[in-house]
């Protein structure tokens, strides 16, 4: 079940986080894996008998060049992950720098568009193309507005994508993550400010991991997902169904000046 065997896969931004997790996973799921990132992945690819391809995704050629990378070194194409992605300044709407968006614009929407056009001539018929929103572009966030427009449009290409690619049993669906427990979660104060409010948020009470993104993915790469497209998953501990009881908890107290018992 859920077997990757034969498959190959290819990753961006696989050099650390959610990405190196799905390599891994997906190696010991039987897939060969091409490891694409801005970093060096080339220990990565080492551990997961896979190649790493150094890659910019905001750029067009580097895009294409994965691609044909993939191919030539394993003879086909099966499987993408669109996973780079770079956080945004946090600021109202009314305080949005061109430059930061720009920027975000350019990997987190631009990687996406190129890692699907340049995947559709030469993945398999039948292929799984999984791309990375955020439970921000899912739902939207105070403050994070310029991400929020980056990874919100993900979710529009994902759902075109999968309309183009359906004649061919390509299937195109995105995942929304909530706060994940990574590196860029531990960076700095701001970010241990998002941890702990998070840990509050998520009505199960902790952050998710990078295996469970992995797990995530490797479901929507098998064959055994194989009537799901066009979709946008959150992965958030339940956030899109509402807040945690430690944030409901928090305001009842102050309400009522008593605790949830």
């Amino acid at each position: 079940m859920f077997s990757l065997t034969n498959k190959v896969a290819v990753i961006t931004g696989a050099a650390s986080g959610m990405g190196k997790a799905t390599a891994i996973r997906f190696a010991k799921a039987g897939a060969k894996v091409v490891v694409a990132d801005i970093s060096d992945g080339s220990k990565v690819a080492k551990e997961v008998g896979g190649i790493f391809v150094k890659t910019d995704v905001s750029k067009e050629d580097h895009v294409s060049n994965l691609m044909l990378k993939a191919v030539s070194e394993f003879g086909r194409l099966d499987i993408v992950i669109n996973n780079a992605g770079i956080g945004c300044e946090v600021g109202a709407i009314k305080d949005i720098h061109e430059k930061d968006l720009d920027d975000g614009l350019s990997v987190n929407l631009k990687g996406v568009v190129w890692g699907i056009k340049h995947a559709v001539p030469k993945i398999s018929d039948g292929g799984s193309i999984i791309n990375v929103s955020s439970y921000a572009g899912y739902a939207g966030a105070l403050t994070y507005g310029t991400y929020v427009a980056t990874k919100s449009a993900v979710i529009g290409i994902t759902k075109t994508a999968a309309l183009e690619l359906a004649p061919r049993g390509i299937r195109v669906n995105c995942i929304c993550p909530g706060t994940l427990d990574t590196a860029m979660t531990h960076e700095d104060e701001g970010s241990q400010i998002e941890y702990a409010v998070s840990q509050m948020i998520h009505p199960l009470g902790r952050l998710g991991t990078a295996e469970d993104g992995a797990a995530l993915f490797h479901f929507l790469a098998s064959d055994d997902s194989g009537f799901i497209t066009g979709l946008s998953i959150p992965l958030d501990g339940g956030m899109s169904a509402g807040f945690g009881l430690g944030v409901i908890g928090q305001l009842y107290t102050i309400a009522t000046g008593q605790e949830i018992e």
